[in-house]
């Protein structure tokens, strides 16, 4: 039943305003989707890498928010920087709003120093959206026969399919242990509208991310055997503001993380908890995000799963330095 009332509420917010403004789909284990963070790190592995997503948010309340990702990027000598391809589809209100992104990007690479280099990252977008019309709304209902009218919404008169390009950019600054990054989503700002409102745009999303890797040593493990990586993201999206900090620790194959996610007026969202297994070639990790805000006894928190695999490449011809990330 809440199911259904999420659904109704959704479709007839669409209908009325003609357009969405939303935020765009997140994800707790940001540097495992490094190329829906920042298009800059297309390429950032060298040889041939493919990243896996699935986001299941606030499952309490039935499929409402769930979100699956793929992307693929490898390094391309001849071009002097890295190709990518990153596929999501993001699905709210159990199939109410289904959308589509196909995203492909070229990133450059610099070479500044003997120890830094500077990626700059392109990304050309084609985004549809669709709605689901197929819904049973409240005039629709007799009291006792069930839905037997024909309701007088308008959203039937609505073309429930709407299609627009878009694109991004974002620079990317390296070096052995550490990284930082900027990224602008929705440069055009495009019209997101389903009944042709030039008003209704997707606003720009603004990316700021920095990130380290500290190697810690003792009597009881090998330097370099154990290492903390900290890490702090900031978006915002609009007037949306928020802020993710907080922390890996790696051991030879296993990775735990600890993090926090907050608005700038220290309103708690969401205590991160993530366990990861890591080999040469293959990253999968496991997030669920703890709600700490007033919605924790309704929504059961957010399950999120990655999957990372890096491919053998040809053998080097010249020196390319990677970025020293997590990928979680």
């Amino acid at each position: 039943m809440i199911k259904r009332v999420v659904v109704i509420i959704i479709t007839l917010f669409i209908i009325k305003t003609g357009s969405v403004f939303a935020q765009d789909p997140q994800f707790s284990q940001f540097y495992a989707n490094l190329l829906y963070l920042n298009p800059a790190f297309a390429g950032s592995d060298k040889c041939p890498r493919i990243s896996l997503a699935y986001r299941n948010q606030w499952p309490a309340l039935g499929s409402t928010y769930v979100t699956y990702s793929a992307s693929y990027d490898q390094h391309v000598d001849a071009l002097e920087g890295g190709m990518g391809l990153h596929l999501m589809q993001d699905v709210q209100g159990d199939g109410a709003i289904k959308t589509l992104y196909i995203n492909g990007m070229y990133a450059y690479t610099a070479p500044i120093s003997r120890n830094f280099s500077l990626k700059a990252g392109f990304q050309a977008s084609y985004i549809q959206r669709k709605l689901n019309m197929d819904f049973v709304f409240p005039d629709m209902i007799h009291p006792l026969y069930g839905p037997i009218y024909q309701t007088a919404e308008t959203s039937v008169q609505t073309d429930p399919t709407k299609g627009f390009f878009d694109f991004s950019a974002g620079l990317l600054g390296y070096n052995k242990t550490s990284y930082f990054g900027i990224a602008v989503h929705h440069l055009t700002e495009p019209s997101e509208s389903f009944r042709g409102n030039s008003d209704a745009v997707l606003p720009r999303k603004y990316t700021v991310h920095f990130g380290t890797t500290i190697p810690l040593s003792s009597m009881r493990f090998k330097r370099n055997e154990l290492s903390i990586s900290p890490a702090i993201l900031f978006q915002q999206q609009q007037k949306f503001q928020q802020l993710n900090y907080g922390f890996y620790l790696n051991r030879n194959s296993i990775v735990g993380g600890i993090w926090f996610r907050q608005n700038f007026n220290f309103h708690y969202d969401a205590f991160i908890m993530l366990l990861g297994f890591v080999q040469e070639k293959f990253k999968f990790s496991y997030c669920y995000d703890l709600t700490i805000s007033k919605l924790k006894n309704q929504t059961l928190g957010a399950h999120e799963v990655t999957l990372s695999a890096t491919f053998n490449c040809r053998a080097k011809k010249k020196k390319f330095r990677t970025i020293s990330c997590p990928s979680f």
